[in-house]
């Protein structure tokens, strides 16, 4: 799986401005496509960084309970954490930002039936989705594993 087809899934869903008002559910699939896009980064993220990346001689069953431990809700609050977060190079300061604010609107589009959503603010969230992932590997392997340590552990406070 790869974010960006994940992206170009919720630009298929969000519709073209020519066909006229997508469905409520397209774009509600959209939003949740797109916050999914963020989470399969950061999961492959977690595992070829602490495990091995392709090429690597990494133990396949290894990186894959590494990139299946990512939890959504832990992950969103080390995003959160704001102190941390600065330290790390804007890209990841971003893309932190945007996992962050996509979860709760995915959980808005997946469980809230009374929410409602534009196709303009959608699609602004799976362009600001997709320059986030695109942008992330240029930060320095030793800050995306980095930051894949702080999403995946916890800290110990003294």
């Amino acid at each position: 799986m790869q974010a960006l087809d994940f992206i170009a899934t919720a630009r298929h869903l969000a519709g073209h401005p020519s066909r006229g008002r997508p469905l409520e559910t397209s774009l509600r699939r959209a939003v949740s496509t797109a916050y999914y896009a963020l989470f399969h980064c950061l999961a492959e993220c977690c595992a070829n960084t602490v495990v091995g990346g392709p090429g690597s001689n990494r133990n396949r069953a290894a990186w894959l309970r590494v990139y299946r431990g990512l939890q959504h809700g832990t992950a969103r609050e080390r995003c959160l954490e704001r102190n941390v977060i600065a330290n790390f190079p804007v890209e990841i300061r971003d893309f932190a930002r945007k996992f962050a604010d996509m979860q709760p609107l995915r959980n808005s589009a997946d469980y809230n039936p009374d929410a409602e959503f534009s196709r303009k603010n959608v699609i602004m969230h799976i362009n600001e989705a997709e320059e986030a992932i695109r942008r992330f590997p240029n930060a320095p392997i030793a800050d995306r594993r980095a930051f894949a340590v702080h999403i995946l552990m916890a800290a110990r406070r003294t």
